[in-house]
C-alpha cells in the first residue's frame, strides 16, 4: 500500500505527516531538529512516523520537504566562492545595485552594505553586446573569455554565474559562455541568468542568478545526501522539495534552481492552512505560524495564498515568486533580556533554538524565553508534551524569568506577562504588514494559528486585530508537514515584453502566454505528470507608461481573448487598493508569465465525532495569570473532545504536538472537522 509524506524542519522541531494513499489517512510526528545536519532529523521523523503507524518505510513513494537550507545558506554567509561573467562595462553591476539605501532619513549614516555575493575579484567581462530586441550588436570573443574564464578556475570558484544585458531578449551568448565554462570546469555548476530569470532589468537579473550560485552547491549536496538516505529505507521514493510560491519542485529541478527555495520552509505553512480552512469554510485567513525560533505570518483571500514576485533573506531581495510571508524573530525560543543601558524589556530576535532550547525543557537552557514565560504563567502546563518524549521544568523555567523580573523590580508572573505581551506585540507589527499595509481589513479575516507556539497566542492577538474567530487546526504543530503534503508540483515560465497597450493585440499575448504554458508544462510531464492533470494560470505585468513599478495582474483562462481590456480592468483596482487612487494614463505590459501546476491529490479530512460529554475531556483545575490576576482554568485533552463542544474560557486544551489558550470572557467552539473557533462570548 503506497504511502507520501510531508516532512517540514523548523529551527527548533522537525515535523512529519504520513499519509496513506489508499483511503487518506494520517499519522504524524515531531522530533528535535538537527541544526548541524537538519537530514538526520528528517530521517528520525519519519522512523517516528512509521513506527507509530506500523508500516515500512519502504511502502513510502513520495517524500515532499519543506526546507530551509536554501535561507539558512544566506543567512549564514555560507555559500559557495562565485564567478561572475556580464557584459564589458557592467561588471560593478552588483554594487551599483539601485543605488538606494533602505530605512529613513539619515539611514545612510550608519548603513553598512553588505559584500555581494559574487566579489568583484572574481567578476569577468565579455566582449559582446545584445541589442534589446535580441540583436548582435557585438559577437561574442570566444578566446577572450576562454582565458579570463581560465582565471577564475585558477581562483578556485565553486560556482559559475553568466548574466549578460539584454540576455532575456537572446540568449545565445549566454550559452556560448556556459559551454566554454562546463568544458573548462566540468565540476563547476554554471548558472545562467537567461535560464533563472529570463526578464529585463540587469541588476534584478544578475542578483537573482548569482543567489542561485551561491546557494546551488550546497543545497545540490543536501539533496543529494537526502535522495541518497531515503533511498537506503524506500527504493521506491521521489523526493520532491517545496518551492518559495508553494509549489512542489522535483529534486533535480530544485537542486539546479534552489533561489525558487529561499521561503521553502514557511510556504508549506500557509499552503496547509488554506488547504485546511477551505475544508471548514473560511476563505480570508491571517494565518500566525509560530514555531520555536521565528514566526511567519501571511494573508490568503478566497484561499488563495497572497503571492509577490520578489523574496528577500536577510538583505538580500531576488527575483523569485514566493508566498507573501513576513518573519518576525518571535518564537517560542526567543530569549527576553533587559539592556543594562536602558532597563526596557526586549524579546528576542536571540532565540535558544533547539539547543539548548528554553530552560523548562531541561536541555541545558537557563535563559529566560517566551516559552519559559507560558510555563510561568500556566498557560503551557507542566505535563507531557510531544506524547511523552518531553517534559516541562516549571521551576527552571520560573528560575529563568525570575531573572528578568529582579532587572526590572517585578514579580515573576508580571515579568512573564512582559515577555508575553512585547512578543504578541512584535508579531502584530508582522500581520499589519500582510493586511493594513496592503489596504485588507484584518476585520474581514480569520485568525488561523498553528506551528508549536501559535494556539498560545492566537487568542491575544485577534483581541489586538479584531480578526475573529481564531482557528487552531487540529494537530497545529504539524500543520506544515500537512501542506507540504497537499502541495502540488509546479512550474513557471515568463517573458519580457514591454508593449503599449495600443501597440498590441489580445491575440499576441495570447499566443505569448499559451507558448510560455507549454514550456512550463515540459519539465511537469517529464516528471510523469499527465496532460490532463496539469492547472495553468497566466499573470501579466503591468505598469502606467513611464511608471518604474508594476504590479503583477492574474488573468483567467477565459479571458484570453479579451485580456487587454480585463487586465486594464484589474489593474486600476489593485492601484486604487495599494495607492488610493488610479489614473487615466496609457498602460503597458512588462512582463508575462505562466504557472502550471499538478491536479490536486487528496487526504482525508474526518468530521469529528459528535461531543456532548466534554467532562470526558476534563484533566484538572489549573491557575492561569492574566491582566494581573490568577484565574482558575480548565484543562483539556482535545482527543476527547468532539463536534459541538463548547469551552468556555479561562482554559487550556492540550495536545500531542501544541497547545490552545483561550482567554477569559472567550469560548471556543468545536466545528464539524475538529477545529477550534475561538471567539468573544458576546459573539
Amino acid at each position: 500500500m503506497p504511502y507520501r509524506l510531508g516532512v517540514d524542519v523548523g529551527g527548533t522541531f522537525t515535523d512529519v505527516l504520513l499519509v496513506d494513499d489508499h483511503n487518506g489517512a494520517t499519522h504524524t510526528a515531531k522530533v528535535p531538529s538537527t541544526p548541524d545536519d537538519s537530514s538526520i532529523g528528517v530521517l528520525n521523523g519519519i522512523t517516528r512516523a512509521c513506527e507509530q503507524a506500523a508500516i515500512d518505510p519502504a511502502s513510502i513513494t513520495q517524500v515532499m520537504h519543506g526546507t530551509t537550507v536554501a535561507t539558512n545558506t544566506v543567512l549564514t554567509g555560507t555559500g559557495a566562492k562565485v564567478g561572475l561573467v556580464t557584459t564589458r562595462g557592467y561588471r560593478q553591476v552588483l554594487h551599483i545595485a539601485r543605488s538606494f539605501v533602505p530605512g529613513g532619513l539619515g539611514a545612510w549614516v550608519i548603513y553598512n552594505k553588505s559584500a555581494p555575493m559574487a566579489p568583484l575579484e572574481l567578476t569577468i567581462e565579455a566582449h559582446e553586446r545584445m541589442s534589446a530586441k535580441g540583436e548582435v550588436v557585438t559577437p561574442l570573443g570566444e578566446a577572450e573569455i576562454e582565458a579570463a574564464l581560465n582565471g577564475l578556475k585558477d581562483q578556485g570558484i565553486e560556482s559559475l554565474t553568466v548574466s549578460l544585458i539584454n540576455a532575456y531578449a537572446n540568449d545565445a551568448h549566454e550559452q556560448q559562455i556556459k559551454a566554454i565554462a562546463e568544458k573548462l570546469m566540468p565540476e563547476v555548476p554554471v548558472s545562467i541568468s537567461s535560464e533563472v530569470i529570463p526578464e529585463m532589468q540587469e541588476y534584478e537579473r544578475t542578483v537573482t542568478t548569482v543567489a542561485n550560485s551561491y546557494v546551488r552547491p550546497r543545497v545540490e549536496n543536501y539533496i543529494r545526501n537526502l535522495t541518497r538516505e531515503l533511498g537506503e529505507k524506500m527504493p521506491e521514493v521521489k523526493l520532491s522539495i517545496l518551492r518559495s510560491d508553494g509549489g512542489l519542485s522535483s529534486a533535480d529541478a530544485a537542486a539546479s534552481y534552489p533561489v525558487n527555495l529561499l521561503m521553502s520552509g514557511p510556504a508549506g505553512g500557509v499552503a496547509g492552512a488554506a488547504w485546511i480552512a477551505a475544508k471548514a469554510g473560511f476563505k480570508n485567513l491571517l494565518t500566525l505560524d509560530m514555531g520555536g525560533t521565528s514566526t511567519d505570518v501571511a494573508l490568503v483571500e478566497d484561499s488563495k495564498a497572497q503571492l509577490r514576485r520578489e523574496t528577500t533573506v536577510g538583505d538580500v531581495t531576488v527575483r523569485a515568486s514566493s508566498i507573501d510571508v513576513r518573519t518576525v524573530g518571535a518564537g517560542g525560543g526567543s530569549i527576553a533580556h533587559v539592556p543594562e543601558l536602558t532597563k526596557a524589556l526586549r524579546v528576542g530576535p536571540q532565540s535558544a533554538g533547539a539547543e539548548p532550547g528554553p530552560a523548562a525543557y531541561q536541555k541545558g537552557g537557563r535563559e529566560p524565553t517566551v516559552t519559559d514565560a507560558n510555563v510561568v504563567l500556566g498557560y503551557l502546563p507542566a505535563t507531557a508534551m510531544l506524547g511523552g518524549d518531553m517534559a516541562i521544568d516549571a521551576a527552571a523555567a520560573n528560575t529563568a524569568v525570575a531573572t528578568i523580573g529582579e532587572a526590572l523590580g517585578l514579580p515573576p508572573e508580571d515579568a512573564a506577562e512582559g515577555i508575553y505581551n512585547i512578543v504578541n506585540e512584535n508579531m502584530f507589527g508582522a500581520l499589519r504588514l500582510v493586511s493594513v499595509e496592503k489596504g485588507y481589513d484584518p476585520r474581514d479575516f480569520a485568525l488561523i494559528a498553528f506551528g508549536g507556539a501559535g494556539a498560545l497566542h492566537a487568542n491575544a492577538l485577534a483581541k489586538l486585530m479584531h480578526a475573529w474567530p481564531v482557528i487552531v487546526p487540529p494537530g497545529p504543530g504539524v500543520l506544515c508537514a500537512l501542506g507540504d503534503a497537499t502541495t502540488r508540483l509546479r512550474n513557471e515560465s515568463s517573458r519580457t515584453l514591454v508593449a503599449r497597450f495600443e501597440e498590441t493585440d489580445a491575440a499576441r499575448l495570447k499566443k505569448i502566454l499559451l507558448e510560455l504554458g507549454q514550456v512550463a508544462s515540459e519539465s511537469l510531464i517529464a516528471d510523469g505528470v499527465a496532460q490532463t492533470d496539469l492547472e495553468i494560470n497566466y499573470q501579466v505585468d503591468v505598469r502606467y507608461r513611464g511608471q518604474g513599478l508594476s504590479l503583477p495582474i492574474d488573468v483567467d483562462g477565459s479571458e484570453l481573448d479579451n485580456i487587454i481590456e480585463a487586465i486594464g480592468e484589474k489593474f486600476d483596482q489593485l492601484h486604487e487598493q495599494l495607492f488610493t487612487f488610479a489614473l487615466e494614463e496609457e498602460k503597458e505590459t512588462v512582463n508575462l508569465r505562466a504557472t502550471v501546476q499538478q491536479s490536486a491529490q487528496p487526504i482525508a479530512l474526518n468530521a469529528s465525532s459528535k461531543g456532548g460529554n466534554k467532562e470526558n475531556a476534563e484533566l484538572g483545575s489549573h491557575r492561569i495569570y492574566y491582566e494581573k490576576k490568577w484565574h482558575q482554568a480548565m484543562i483539556y485533552d482535545r482527543d476527547k473532545l468532539g463536534a459541538g463542544d463548547v469551552i468556555n474560557g479561562p482554559a487550556v486544551v492540550t495536545e500531542m504536538d501544541a497547545t490552545t489558550l483561550i482567554l477569559p470572557e472567550h469560548a471556543a467552539t468545536v466545528d464539524d472537522w475538529g477545529n477550534l473557533l475561538i471567539q468573544p462570548m458576546e459573539a
